[in-house]
This record gives C-alpha cells, sequence and structure tokens, in this order.
C-alpha cells in the first residue's frame, strides 16, 4: 500500500479544461492552497489538483492525466528489487532467504504449502521456519494423509524436526540430508520445524526438499516400511490401492549401502496399472515391460525364480516395492475372496 501510494504521488496528475489551459493565475492560486505554510510548490510532489467547475453538466471540465515520465528514487527502487528476490511463493513451492533474518537470527517464519506435492528451498539459512503442509481439502480423508520429504543432495545448514503443540521431535539432521533418503510422517503429526544451524559463515548453505501427500497407509512409507510378508487381506487392498500393480519376475538386485536400499530390477509380462511411466515397454513381438524398484536395505531382496504380483507406491518419480506375493498365491486368495464375495476390487486375473 505504501509503494503504490508512492508511486500515485510521484505521477501525479494535471488537469485541463478542454481546449482551454488553465489561467497562470488560477494555476498559482490552486497551488498555495495545496502548499504547507512555509513550503514550497516542489512539497506538492505533484498532488492532485483536479477540480470541476461549478457549470452545467455539458460545460464541466474534462479531466486527463497528462503523462509526464517519471523516475522512482533509487532507495524505492532498491527496496522493490529486494523484495522481489527474497520471497518466491505459491500454493505448492517456497522459495526464500535467511538474509531477511540476519539482523534477527532468531526470527520465526510461517510458511502454508497446500498441494498435494512441490517443493522448499531455503537460502542462507538464518532463525527458523514453521512448514505448515495442508492440502485444500476439508475431509476427515485428510487427516489419513501422510507427508514424505526428499533432501536434495546438496541440503545444509539447518536440522528438521516434528513441531506439534511447542514439543519438538529430530527428523532430519543437517549431516543426514545430502544423501537424499526419503522420509515419511502422518499429517497429523505436526508441521515441520526447520531450524538453521548455527554458524558465522551461511554462504553457499541452501536447505532444499520435496515433499508428496500420500495415502497413510501400511508401506506408505518406503524409508520404514515393513519387510515382512504382507497378510491376505492387505495383498488384496494393495491390488485395488496400489500406485502400479504388474506381473512379472526378479532379474536381479543391487544393494545401495549409501542409501541405505536395494534396487530390484524385474520383468515384467503383465502392467495392470501404473501411476506414471516408471516401467517403460522393452520391446519383442509380445508385450514386455522392464523396470526397477525400490525397497529398504534390511529387507534383504533377493533373486527368485518364479512370477509375483508387483504392488507399490511411486514416490518422487520412483517406484517402491509394496506387497509381492507370489502370483500362484495371489490367484489362490483372490479366488477365495470372490467366492466369499469380500474382494475389495475387481481385477482381470487372465
Amino acid at each position: 500500500a505504501c509503494v503504490l501510494r508512492a508511486l500515485r504521488q510521484l505521477a501525479g496528475r494535471r488537469c485541463v479544461r478542454a481546449g482551454q489551459p488553465r489561467s497562470a493565475v488560477e494555476t498559482r492560486r490552486l497551488t498555495e492552497q495545496h502548499v504547507a505554510p512555509g513550503g514550497t510548490s516542489s512539497d506538492l510532489l505533484r498532488r492532485d489538483l483536479c477540480f470541476l467547475d461549478r457549470e452545467e453538466p455539458e460545460q464541466r471540465v474534462a479531466m486527463r492525466p497528462e503523462r509526464t515520465p517519471y523516475l522512482l528514487p533509487p532507495l524505492l527502487l532498491l527496496l522493490l528489487r529486494a523484495a522481489a528476490s527474497q520471497y518466491s511463493s505459491d500454493q505448492c513451492s517456497w522459495r526464500g532467504s535467511g538474509l531477511t533474518h540476519e539482523a534477527h537470527a532468531r526470527d520465526v517464519e510461517q510458511v502454508y504449502l497446500r498441494c498435494s506435492q512441490g517443493a522448499l528451498e531455503w537460502l542462507y539459512p538464518t532463525g527458523a521456519l514453521i512448514v505448515n503442509l495442508r492440502p485444500n481439502i476439508l475431509s476427515p480423508a485428510a487427516q489419513r494423509l501422510a507427508v514424505c520429504i526428499k533432501p536434495s543432495g546438496e541440503s545444509r545448514g539447518a536440522n528438521i524436526y516434528l513441531e506439534k503443540a511447542g514439543r519438538l521431535q529430530l527428523l532430519l539432521r543437517e549431516e543426514e540430508q545430502p544423501a537424499g533418503q526419503v522420509h515419511c510422517f502422518g499429517i497429523e503429526e505436526g508441521s515441520l520445524f526447520i531450524e538453521a544451524t548455527p554458524r558465522q559463515d551461511i554462504s553457499r548453505k541452501i536447505t532444499a526438499f520435496q515433499y508428496e501427500l500420500v495415502n497413510h497407509r501400511p508401506g506408505a512409507d518406503p524409508s520404514t516400511a515393513p519387510c515382512q510378508p504382507c497378510s491376505d487381506s492387505e495383498v488384496l487392498l494393495a491390488v485395488c490401492s496400489s500406485d502400479f500393480v504388474a506381473r512379472g519376475s526378479i532379474v536381479g538386485v543391487q544393494d545401495e549401502a549409501e542409501q541405505h536400499e536395494s534396487v530390484i530390477s524385474v520383468s515384467l509380462s503383465r502392467l495392470i496399472r501404473q501411476k506414471s511411466r516408471v516401467f517403460v515397454p522393452a520391446g519383442g513381438r509380445a508385450p514386455h515391460w522392464r523396470g526397477q524398484m525400490r525397497t529398504p536395505l534390511e529387507c534383504g531382496v533377493k533373486p527368485g525364480d518364479g512370477d509375483f504380483l508387483f504392488t507399490g507406491a511411486v514416490r518422487f518419480g520412483e517406484a517402491w516395492l509394496g506387497c509381492a506375493p507370489r502370483f500362484k498365491d495371489f490367484l489362490r486368495l483372490y479366488g477365495e475372496a470372490l467366492d466369499r464375495g469380500t474382494n475389495p476390487c475387481h481385477i482381470d486375473t487372465a
């Protein structure tokens, strides 16, 4: 509002009668009425001096602004540029700079993100941020959502906590973030509290991560997904609700100790559903797909013979394995559910 008011004052307007400019005496009289005692006409900042003469409507003054060039004061230009460069935000992502907190290192700023996925980037972190991840839906189902975050490989300069009712729970230390490991938590567990680590030199420090809102169900957290086999009811539910469902075999397994993950290469003979193109056609006469899935390293996945039913979630463009029974076992339990009428959804098993 202050910037707009200053621009209006700087721009100014001059009024003239259509085809007849005001006389010098009349202009001087109007100016004297608006100059403070002891001031000059320059004190007006080109104040609006438009008046309507008390004449008939058809003889009234026609007002038109004079298009005179003007320059913004250097200080005002600097403030505008600083305001534009410090923050960039929408409903999905936020980008800001801790330089605005440098004089007040204990400042805490609130950030609100309301999309199902997005990103945060905090340059030169100082002070703290409270990040409220809230979807734009009013439904009891919103309380069953989980939030998954994946730090950037260059993320450093702050620790990340969960905050609820003034209590903090450590989620990610600064030194753990460059590994880029995905961490998930229930949306009802609180907001993210990102606290800058104290240091004299904040240059080259950026705290950054991507986030996604997902259904809060078993296996929704890829980093802590249970390694034990799924129950019959969990398998049937996974077939209906997973981001991908496919029949195939395991080609190979590669362990990544630094990431605490195992990468499973698979060959698929049937792709029932996939949320995004994590599995791609492999070519050949018969329909065939290939791709990779990830699972926690501690699950100890090994290559095995035979066909499996693969289900799971897609997180940040990567497939994470959920329930994976042998395909013949799935056919048996699905047939039994059909006979009892307890199958949660229909799937073509041919």
